[in-house]
């Protein structure tokens, strides 16, 4: 038996107005997916306990991998930090760093968060970028690493229990910052950061460049989901089945690495709509078709789509997964091997808020053992409601998965 998990982030959402009152679920043509849902289990999931704040990637998507989160997590950024191959001590506290493009009102506090992602700024310049300011600003206690795009990594050394009481950027996407800067008072050295990272990025010649090219400046860090090292139950102790993962984002390689699954690195994957769909279908079914059991797929266009409120480009991206990620798996496997796929976003990331909520979201489980037919049930999240099918402890889906 062969299991794919497909998780197309933030693919949930609310009905649209521009798309005639229709989610981008329902909106979308996509025959492979919805075919699979008249023949298998639709539902509804809670994957994020409304008490665990904010409903992030980060929980929802270790939820969805079948750890319970109350247990297990301890922030965002050491998962993204394991992926980056760094080492946590235990006073390191990890922090997500984004390079973000800000308005340019004279005092820092009086800007506006015009871009979390400076305009998914790219690997090379943001590089030079992050070093540039490590040199300037690093520290003993305060160490900057580049990652990808705009996502990078603070390493802070300070001892026991710290809440920074930081806010994540694309959930402050065209407001004024002052209300959501850090407010701890151990994060006040953070702050300072930040004021100090805008005065030299501002002028740097690669944000000149960018700016000369049409493009927003990556003028300013922008901390954030910080946390302890992390410890994973091993996936294939928990499980019994050899699993991989398959991602272009850090945060889903990290957990893959702290459950001890192999993580395949994909070319030319980039954690938006314009990325290497067919690369990552071909990595997962090579991985099953050479011993392994188990793939989880993660796929970052439709919750980017849904923090930037691009409409027409969720559809798209839940088009593109239909066409070139799930229809090829299916046909690969079908024949050949007995299969289920698990498809789910990890939580909705609406348009209109662009940013996620605590929603439950809707699941379509899909054996290939089974054939009895529901005619007209299509995978959104009306049919999943619809089904009364609900699971109130996303954690547990998993082993249902595998051993339902």
């Amino acid at each position: 038996m062969k299991y794919v998990v497909v998780l197309g982030d933030g693919m949930a959402d609310y009905p649209v107005a521009e798309l005639n009152n229709k989610t981008p679920l329902e909106a979308a043509n996509k025959p492979n997916i919805d075919g699979l849902a008249e023949k298998g289990e639709l539902g509804l999931v809670k994957t994020v306990p409304d008490h665990l704040n904010p409903p992030g990637s980060d929980i929802a998507n270790m939820s969805v991998m079948g750890y319970d989160p109350d247990v297990f997590y301890t922030g965002r950024s050491p998962l993204e930090a394991v992926s980056m191959g760094l080492t946590l001590g235990e006073e390191d506290l990890a922090v997500r760093c984004n390079l973000v493009t800000l308005s340019d009102e004279p005092a820092y506090e009086d800007k506006t968060m015009i871009d979390y992602s400076s305009d998914e700024i790219s690997t090379s310049e943001s590089t030079e970028l992050i070093n540039y300011v490590q040199e300037k600003l690093g520290t003993d206690i305060l160490h900057l690493y580049p990652g990808i795009s705009y996502r990078h990594c603070l390493v802070y050394k300070i001892p026991g229990e710290v809440k920074l009481l930081c806010t994540p950027p694309h959930d402050i996407s065209d407001k004024p910052i002052k209300d959501f800067l850090p407010k701890a008072p151990e994060s006040a050295i953070l702050l300072e950061m930040m004021k100090k990272s805008h005065e030299l990025l501002k002028d740097h010649p690669v944000n000149k460049a960018r700016i000369a090219a049409g493009k927003r400046p990556a003028n300013s860090l922008w901390f954030w989901g910080e946390g302890r090292k992390p410890a994973l139950a091993n996936f294939k102790e928990t499980y019994g089945v050899k699993g991989a993962v398959v991602s272009a984002v850090d945060l889903i390689k990290g957990l893959g690495y702290c459950a001890g699954m192999e993580v395949i690195e994909v070319p030319d994957v980039t954690g938006n709509i314009n990325t290497n769909f067919t690369g990552k279908m071909q990595a997962t079914v090579d991985f099953l078709k050479n011993g392994g059991d188990f793939v989880y797929l993660h796929m970052e266009a439709p919750d980017e789509c849904g923090h930037r409120h691009e409409i027409d480009n969720k559809v798209k991206s839940i088009e593109i997964i239909d066409r070139d990620v799930v229809g090829p798996i299916v046909g690969a496997l079908k024949g050949t091997d007995d299969f289920k796929l698990l498809i789910l976003p990890d939580h909705p990331t609406p348009l209109a808020l662009r940013t996620h909520t605590h929603d439950a979201v809707p699941y379509l489980i899909y054996d290939s053992r089974k054939g009895s037919e529901k005619k007209g049930q299509r995978y959104t999240e009306s049919c999943a409601e619809a089904t009364k099918n609900y699971r109130s402890r996303g954690h547990e889906l998993m082993r249902y998965f595998l051993e339902g």
